[in-house]
């Protein structure tokens, strides 16, 4: 295949893909911007912050089960093996948060980790013990949305989440109007979008289910599954942990709200430019095994459009516009966040050399070294902020510098690890 005709294919398989993380952190945005007219806005943004960072741990878990599913459910046996290993995991997952939201143990692990008490304790515990179903609704999702990709059914991916875009807003709108608190209208947007994106994934799945033409892992066990996923979890839980981490030192700080509120603005918009990134590790899954220079191209015209874009964007008024008459975000919450995100413009350099070393991994099934290489990160960012926090130079723009380091961190680490193309070996 010519390479011309080889690039429109890639492009065909991954803008429906960008385009779906686009529309699942627009609804991020949307959250955002709905917390901000509440009175106190920096209390629930920071609030929110607190509780989604908790809640991302567990779900974390989940993010690779796309990519598990586009891999190894290649047979009708692998499909049901790797199916209910993803209910295990949920089952566990949601019992695991339900003791850090519904007991003492887990309120006193709250308390000591983000140094909160009181009302925005109470409101963070509300929020986790709302969202309780997210997790089996979420691991569903993705792994009828891994078996839509292996089938390259991309565009109705990207339909789908874009109606999950919509039903978020709609939700917003409905808590926000009858005077529900904003506790209660963040839960019941992303339950009840999340949900009927499920009903409609799975149901597309069912319409065009189809085995690959060659047969894989029809042998496959639970401990495969298992080998091939713990890594992958790792590295997931390390990147959910990223924010915790920085928050923990952060909300000790001086006038602490405002600059947890202000990260989680800035770090929800960044992930619109980086989400597309990641969606490279999809990409490589499905065609990395052979004709590497051609993909290695075309993810170096990806990254240099969203690497422009984002720096058009940070470096012009549109940020602005966005954050203050878009999002609501006013004050220092608006300052820090813009002064934040011009810091963040690395991040989509970074993030892309590490998920090539990523993909690499994936098509292998050698995926230890993502797991190590997440480690090390988080230990680099814990290192960093405790510095910073004890050296009393800890701010909202110190701690996206640390998260880039850590980042960078990571990035070494799987190089160093990685595991070679079939064509490199």
């Amino acid at each position: 295949m010519s390479e011309g005709r080889l690039q429109r294919q890639y492009w065909q398989f991954y803008w429906p893909l960008s385009l779906t993380g686009l529309a699942m952190l627009a609804a991020r945005q949307c959250q955002n911007g709905a917390l901000a007219r509440y009175p106190d806005a920096v209390r629930e943004l920071a609030t929110l912050a607190f509780a989604s960072s908790t809640f991302m741990l567990f779900n974390a878990v989940l993010i690779f089960v796309p990519q598990m599913a586009n891999v190894l459910a290649r047979s009708r046996r692998a499909r049901a093996v790797s199916l209910r290993f993803t209910l295990l995991m949920c089952a566990t997952l949601t019992a695991l948060l339900a003791l850090v939201a519904g007991t003492a143990s887990g309120k006193a692990i709250l308390k000591g980790v983000f140094g909160i008490e009181g009302d925005v304790l109470a409101d963070v515990l509300s929020y986790l013990r709302y969202i309780l179903p997210l997790i089996f609704i979420n691991g569903l999702r993705l792994y009828y949305t891994g078996l839509l990709v292996q089938v390259k059914r991309t565009g109705y991916v990207a339909v789908l989440n874009v109606l999950y875009l919509g039903s978020v807003i709609g939700a917003l709108v409905f808590g926000f109007t009858v005077g529900w608190s904003a506790v209660k209208t963040l839960a019941l947007a992303q339950v009840s979008a999340a949900a009927l994106h499920l009903v409609l994934v799975f149901a597309l799945q069912k319409c065009f289910h189809r085995l690959p033409a060659r047969l894989e892992h029809e042998d496959l066990t639970y401990r495969e599954v298992f080998a091939f996923f713990w890594p992958i979890a790792t590295t997931s839980i390390m990147f959910a942990l990223s924010r915790p981490i920085l928050y923990s030192f952060v909300s000790r700080t001086p006038d602490s709200d405002t600059a947890v509120a202000a990260l989680r603005v800035a770090f929800d918009f960044a992930m619109i430019f980086h989400y597309p990134i990641n969606e490279f590790r999809n990409l490589f899954v499905t065609f990395g095994r052979e004709n590497l220079p051609q993909l290695r191209r075309f993810m170096l015209r990806v990254l240099i459009a969203v690497t422009v874009l984002m720096v058009a964007v940070v470096a012009s008024p549109v940020s602005t516009w966005i954050f203050r008459d878009l999002l609501a975000v006013k004050g220092q919450v608006l300052e820090m966040a813009i002064r934040a995100m011009r810091v963040l413009c690395v991040v989509p350099l970074i993030v892309a050399v590490r998920n090539y070393f990523h993909g690499l991994s994936l098509i292998a099934r050698r995926t230890g070294c993502m797991a190590v290489a997440g480690i090390c990160r988080n230990f680099a960012i814990y290192f960093l902020a405790g510095w910073g926090y004890l050296g009393g130079w800890l701010g909202p723009v110190e701690a996206v510098t640390i998260l880039i380091v850590g980042f960078i961190t990571e990035t070494l680490v799987v190089f160093l690890l990685r595991a070679p193309h079939t064509s490199e070996a």
